[in-house]
């Protein structure tokens, strides 16, 4: 095993190149990854807040919105951390320094992917029982989140404990030159069906209330309210969906070829735009889940003020 090399070693192993000076191309993506954390950080930190002030969002729902946030903020911390320790920095890293620079990404990008779909069976409950809220109590939704952040701590710190490839040079990754490819095809799947199921879920409820809205627009006597809910919540699960999509699949993409080993795909080329990619999801998140809310927007409105 190689536990006593440098980063360097493992780098080279995997034909990764390794500055020792900034490009031009580094500074730019540091400045916007930079960027684009902070904002994440402000965002999510206003929507935890406003979750938790205003006793109108004390429901189900809303916890696990608060629980997306804390993820989606954790995210951002773990990608401002990664744009303090990359490009000529990455050189200077420790063995275990560079694991925790890739297990908080892991861990954050698992939890706000694992949030989104207990958010998506929590909404097509409550959309087929025709309700506001969820009956879940408080305490299965504390159990819930639990899970949720048990989950992703597993899949960020396997790497750590043993799934690498430090006694194993063959099996290193190109993107990740210190993980195992077998470990990045199982984190990509893993994430490819939840996705698959996260689909089916919405797109089933897109078609319950659009066949919903058609039946009901045979009725003159339905209130008026009621459609502007359901269109309401069609234009949320479109972009969600879209967002979803947009965000995630090219990153999923990239870390599933370059764990079943593609030589021809030029995988490096792409990797720190996907990941930034994945990270506005983050963003995107925020928005769409609570800015579509008129009490929330009110209640942002209240603290910004």
């Amino acid at each position: 095993c190689f536990y006593n090399e440098t980063v360097g070693f493992f780098y080279n192993n995997s034909r990764k190149e390794l500055t020792t000076y900034w490009r031009t191309k580094d500074v730019l993506v540091v400045a916007l990854g930079l960027t684009v954390s902070v904002i994440v950080l402000l965002t999510n930190l206003l929507v935890i807040t406003a979750i938790i002030i205003n006793r109108r969002f004390h429901y189900p729902i809303y916890y696990l919105l608060g629980n997306l946030a804390a993820a989606d903020l954790f995210a951002g911390i773990a990608y401002m951390f990664l744009m303090f320790h990359t490009g000529p920095r990455t050189a200077e890293l420790s063995l275990k320094t560079w694991f925790i620079r890739q297990s908080l990404l892991d861990t954050s990008l698992t939890a706000s992917v694992v949030n989104l779909l207990a958010i998506a069976v929590e909404r097509h409950q409550t959309v087929f029982t025709m309700q506001l809220h969820s009956k879940m109590s408080n305490q299965r939704v504390m159990i819930l989140i639990f899970c949720i952040w048990v989950t992703a701590l597993l899949l960020g710190l396997i790497p750590s404990y043993g799934w690498h490839c430090l006694c194993a040079l063959e099996k290193c990754s190109s993107m990740a030159p210190l993980y195992s490819r077998s470990y990045l095809t199982f984190w990509a799947i893993s994430n490819l069906v939840i996705f698959l199921i996260m689909v089916v879920v919405y797109t089933h409820i897109f078609i319950y209330v659009k066949r919903k809205m058609t039946r009901m627009s045979k009725h003159t006597s339905f209130h008026p309210r009621y459609k502007e809910t359901m269109i309401s919540l069609v234009k949320t699960v479109t972009i969600i969906l879209s967002a979803f999509v947009i965000c995630w699949t090219p990153g999923q993409v990239v870390l599933l070829l370059d764990g079943l080993g593609c030589k021809s795909c030029n995988v490096l080329a792409v990797e720190k735009y996907v990941l930034l990619l994945a990270e506005i999801n983050s963003l995107i998140n925020a928005i769409v889940y609570s800015y579509r809310d008129n009490e929330m927007r009110s209640t942002f409105r209240r603290i910004l003020c």
